[in-house]
């Protein structure tokens, strides 16, 4: 068995297993994929029988933790032929990665499960529940009863052009992310311009694009879509009074046929469900610490202890501080410690998926009365707002 990351001009061989293992997907996206996700990312292998059998991607990302921005990796791909599984190659992959994240000081990584029991012993936890809309192809009033057509008109408001968005719709796109919605979340994908350029390909290879909503000249609203057998919609971001003209433009993509509309990764309240979605772990401990913050008002003396089976460099006792009239966070290491949370679970409190509280009643966990206080004056990292594919 070899372990090796692939130079970049070595990537393209790495097709023909995926070709196997996910059937589902097109020529059409694998070419967008292999010509522009390739081209950057990185690729760790696991050769047996003088070919590959098994292997994991990382696609980066630049991900805003609060207010600062840092280069994450997003896991995907990981897979391995039929007939080598069970010989514990996911794992070794994993782990290779994970520490060639940790020297590239990562603060977390994060993938899209196929099973959450998969990544659960490598001490990945869900930070991510993406909120989830049905839509009614047919026009439907309040209540569910059906309008009219003139009922439609008067409720789409007048003067809506709809389009794809071109290449160089791309700075416009990230200025109105950025104007209007960046600021609802403290985790999310900096969206900038190549950011969108790559959003527009990826979504032409699913035989859809991103949909541009415009009053005049002004962007009120984008989403993004696939048609398969059935149109499926992510991450609608409209401007408030112009959700009926996202809902008219949605319906009128839909296929001939198509009853209801999903919608994905959705930015306001319309959401009727909620699914875990992404799953995260901490990678270099040092990083994510200082990326934390507490209300200026607040002080912040604190210790613990960090286990980490994996990424031993990680396992340490770790100080946090910050002064009143302070938000930053000073991070560094010690001996002597007021608990202990392994990384699974301080996974979990930083995201704000589970409070002290919460975690505290878990085992191998030990958090004091003083050590709860503490670590509840620090600002989550919440809400969370990644729909990212690939």
């Amino acid at each position: 068995m070899i372990l090796r990351k692939l130079k970049p001009e070595e990537h393209w061989i790495t097709r023909k297993l995926w070709e196997e293992v996910f059937t589902e997907d097109t020529k059409e996206f694998l070419d967008y994929y292999y010509f522009i996700k390739t081209r950057e990312n990185q690729i760790y292998v696991i050769e047996e029988d003088g070919e590959i059998q098994s292997m994991l991607q990382l696609n980066p990302y630049r991900i805003c933790l609060g207010a600062e921005a840092f280069p994450s990796e997003y896991i995907i791909a990981v897979s391995t032929r039929k007939e080598y599984r069970g010989r514990g190659y996911m794992g070794e992959l994993l782990k290779a990665s994970m520490a060639g994240m940790y020297r590239e000081k990562v603060p977390f990584t994060f993938l899209m499960p196929a099973a959450e029991a998969i990544y659960t012993p490598y001490d990945f936890r869900y930070i991510y529940r993406q909120k989830i809309h049905i839509m009614e192809c047919g026009v439907q009033g309040e209540n569910g009863r059906a309008r009219s057509a003139e009922a439609l008109e008067t409720a789409v408001p007048a003067g809506v052009a709809e389009r794809d968005a071109a290449f160089f719709d791309a700075e416009e796109m990230a200025g109105f992310f950025e104007r209007n919605f960046s600021g609802r979340w403290q985790v999310y994908a900096v969206r900038d311009e190549e950011y969108y350029r790559t959003m527009i390909l990826e979504q032409q290879s699913e035989h859809g694009g991103v949909r541009l909503l415009q009053n005049g000249k002004e962007l009120v609203g984008m989403f993004a879509y696939a048609i398969e057998e059935e149109l499926e919609i992510r991450e609608p971001l409209i401007l408030p009074g112009w959700e009926p003209a996202f809902e008219q433009a949605a319906r009128n993509l839909a296929p001939s046929g198509q009853d209801k509309i999903k919608v994905y990764g959705c930015a306001d309240g319309s959401a009727v469900q909620e699914k875990p979605a992404i799953m995260a772990r901490i990678i270099h401990m040092p990083t994510l610490l200082s990326s934390l913050r507490v209300p200026a008002e607040e002080e912040l003396d604190c210790s613990f202890a960090v286990i980490d089976p994996i990424l031993h460099e990680n396992s340490r006792v770790w100080r946090l501080q910050s002064m009143t009239g302070e938000e930053t966070v000073t991070v560094r290491e010690m001996e002597d410690s007021e608990g202990v949370i392994p990384v699974a679970e301080l996974t979990e409190l930083l995201f704000g998926m589970k409070s002290a509280e919460e975690i505290r009643m878990k085992e191998n966990v030990v958090i004091t009365d003083r050590l709860e206080l503490q670590l509840n004056r620090i600002k989550k990292l919440e809400p969370v707002f990644l729909n990212e594919v690939v």
